[in-house]
């Protein structure tokens, strides 16, 4: 979904069916970390700028919101402009960041996450989300899956401390992620996909509704995705 709507305010229906779960999860786990936000946002890999009026209304602290994103990105001129490795801004002039489903596309995540650390001001936070169940999408710039372990190993390389990892779905979710995917993205004629799709509808609501995130990354644990935050040393 491209319209602002479909991020902010996520409905579970026969035509959203593919998509609904993932943004139902990031929008929640920005919200948990809305009242953390404050001074200069940078929204990284900022797109549409969905979350803009959310990150700049309270429980936010946030008085400031700058979009980044590529030169000539499909969706629309970002606030400022980078080549998807070097950011355009002094050190330490950032007081929060996010990169909501961004580090998947980065050939050389952890230098981006250094460019991160290096704009944040002492004790900035970084908010982020990364999909672990999707498709490969925007190819050929689709680059990786995350486990939680590879991103800690990657934050903490790249110099961010206090990070906090969870799941963005469990074992119920995923399953109804696959199965509104299948239904809405796998080729069928349009009356099939109509029909299955409203079929699927109240069976990926029934599992996202009973979904129970897992506590831990253990062995065997399910997940669609993974949201967390990390900060940077105080000075």
């Amino acid at each position: 979904m491209t319209d602002e709507t479909g991020f902010l305010d996520p409905r579970c229906s026969p035509s959203t069916l593919d998509r609904y779960s993932v943004r139902r999860a990031i929008l929640g786990a920005l919200c948990d970390q809305l009242p953390n936000f404050h001074g200069t946002v940078l929204d990284v890999g900022c797109g549409k700028m969905p979350y803009k009026s959310l990150v700049l209304a309270p429980p936010s602290h946030a008085i400031n919101y700058i979009g980044l994103d590529l030169k000539g990105n499909i969706y629309q001129k970002p606030d400022v402009e980078w080549d998807g490795r070097k950011i355009p801004l002094a050190d330490a002039s950032i007081d929060c960041a996010m990169a909501t489903e961004v580090f998947e596309h980065c050939p050389e995540p952890k230098e981006v996450m250094r460019e991160i650390l290096r704009v944040l001001k002492p004790n900035g936070l970084l908010f982020f989300t990364v999909p672990f169940l999707w498709p490969l999408h925007d190819v050929p710039h689709d680059e990786y899956r995350y486990t939680p372990f590879a991103l800690q190993r990657l934050l903490s390389s790249a110099g961010f401390e206090k990070i906090t990892l969870r799941a963005l779905g469990g074992w119920d979710t995923s399953l109804a992620q696959m199965i509104g995917l299948w239904v809405r993205r796998r080729p069928f004629s349009p009356t099939k996909r109509k029909l299955l799709s409203a079929v699927a509808a109240p069976v990926v609501r029934f599992l996202i509704r009973h979904d129970q995130l897992p506590n831990k990354f253990h062995e065997s644990c399910m997940i669609t995705g993974i949201s967390g935050k990390a900060v940077k040393a105080g000075g």
